[in-house]
């Protein structure tokens, strides 16, 4: 394709048009990005009055950036935090939804009990009867009887021959029909000695004739546990036959958590439900709080004797159980909202403009998501419910103390030592003058995490000796003017 000259000559001036347009539009980019000074008004209308690391508060900047002592964006400081004069974190109201803060209120309200677990229906173990074979003989006959059986008092397990109350009681008709008061006296209390019962005494009185066949029965109503008599066996003078469970009442043994263990007492109420009848309560009493604890689940067993008259309640059966007292008012906050450390608990109290503040709280029972507050806080106090945690971090990095109970000023921290109130370990990265720039592991006692940043030295000679790269353990302390590493020493070989 040719062009003329003058098609060239148009050529150039667009060209030169563009080039114009693009320095026009990168000096417009270049003062677009050019960062507000110190004074000037953000776009949500606030004064900036300067910026700062938030890990080095004490140290201001007039223009945003890169933070000189770690990889962080500097933050801004505005004039209406400044005038406010409250202790805490701020935070834009506009970033409280991003963030998602929720705000509640400590009221006073009833607390439920609160005090659930789950169990299951046993035998009552002190309502057992044991039937033993009062002297030897054979078992003649043994009546249709299993374990698992439910019989009534007195219902026949066995039949015995013995042979020796035959001439026993032979002796003591002859006595009688001679008589000799005195020796069917002897005669009858030799019955009695050989294990007779009175009832089969009475039967050979009446009719005169000799009774050697006894009828094995069981002294209660229950369950039959244990059954040990055959047809044809041979049993001996005070072998155990049977036993024999009542089921008048039964235990209810729940697993309960060990922390609720201070909340019980023998004789305590206590109501269970139970899915076969779904809609009825079972009300019973603790009966006891057995001594051990299952090391696996760290829960006591609680022992509810329940009545069972009708004999719905069999063993094994599942039940959930309300072992609480009466409802009671107390001083509520959601239990969300309390955040448990291991030492102490704190919540986040909610102050004016913005502004948020730990406070630390004893705690008490707690049911149904809402928890008991002690002491720490009254009635109508604001307090985070959600996103508390975030706001926590940044007071802990901040160096604001929580509230303690009872509303008292924060006890002043204790002057630090020469050695430094922290130590940590890292590795150089630079060393410039009195400054050095350490990527060091995590300081729990700061909840700082592991990051590079920079530490002003207690005194230039503390890195003589030291180079970029060496690993080193270091003392230090939050003074004023940031971190000041007091003690440095290059680390042990491992």
């Amino acid at each position: 394709m040719k062009f003329d000259t003058s098609s060239r000559a148009q050529l150039g001036m667009a060209a030169a048009a563009l080039a114009l347009a693009a320095g026009g539009l990168g000096y417009g980019l270049a003062n677009w990005r050019h960062e507000s000074p110190p004074g000037a008004t953000a776009q949500s209308g606030r004064k900036i009055l300067y910026w700062y690391d938030p890990m080095v508060p004490s140290q201001h900047f007039d223009k945003p950036g890169k933070s000189p002592f770690m990889d962080m964006e500097l933050v801004p400081k505005y004039a209406d935090e400044a005038a406010s004069g409250e202790t805490g974190v701020a935070i834009d109201p506009s970033r409280t939804q991003s963030l998602g803060l929720r705000i509640a209120e400590a009221r006073t309200g009833t607390l439920g009990s609160g005090l659930a677990a789950t169990g299951t229906i046993e035998f009552n173990e002190r309502d057992v009867a044991i039937v033993q074979a009062r002297t030897g003989g054979f078992v003649q006959r043994v009546y249709a009887r299993a374990p698992g059986d439910v019989i009534g008092a007195g219902a026949p397990l066995a039949d015995i021959l013995v042979p020796e109350w035959a001439g026993a009681q032979a002796e003591y008709l002859a006595a009688r029909r001679i008589g000799d008061a005195g020796l069917a006296r002897a005669a009858r209390q030799r019955l009695l000695l050989l294990g007779m019962p009175t009832g089969t005494v009475a039967a050979v009185e009446r009719s005169g004739r000799p009774h050697n066949v006894m009828t094995i029965s069981a002294p209660t109503g229950g369950t039959i546990k244990t059954l040990g008599v055959r047809a044809g066996m041979t049993v001996a003078s005070g072998q155990t036959l049977a036993e024999v469970n009542g089921l008048g009442t039964v235990w209810l043994n729940a697993a309960v958590p060990e922390a609720m263990a201070g909340r019980l007492r023998p004789g305590q109420s206590a109501t269970a439900t139970l899915a076969a009848y779904p809609g009825e309560r079972f009300t019973g009493r603790i009966a006891a709080i057995l001594a051990s604890v299952a090391a696996e689940s760290r829960t006591l067993t609680v022992r509810i004797e329940l009545s069972n008259r009708a004999g719905r309640l069999r063993p094994g059966m599942f039940a959930s159980v309300d072992l609480g007292d009466a409802a009671r008012p107390a001083l509520l906050v959601p239990s969300e909202a309390v955040i448990r450390t291991g030492k102490r608990s704190l919540v986040m109290l909610a102050l004016a403009q913005g502004r948020y503040r730990p406070a630390e709280v004893q705690t008490g029972a707690e049911s149904g998501g809402q928890t008991e507050i002690l002491a720490g806080l009254a009635e109508g106090e604001k307090i985070v419910a959600s996103g508390q945690f975030l706001i926590d971090s940044e007071a802990s990095l901040s160096g604001i103390e929580a509230r303690p109970i009872g509303g008292a000023a924060p006890t002043p921290r204790p002057e630090t030592t020469s050695n430094g109130a922290y130590r940590a370990s890292g590795r150089i990265e630079s060393i410039a003058g009195d400054r050095i720039t350490l990527s060091h592991a995590p300081v729990p006692a700061l909840k700082w995490p592991a990051m590079t940043m920079t530490f002003k030295l207690g005194s230039p000679a503390l890195a003589r000796g030291l180079k970029k790269g060496d690993r080193v353990v270091f003392g230090f302390d939050q003074a004023a003017e940031g971190p000041v590493v007091r003690t440095l020493s290059r680390e042990a070989a491992r």
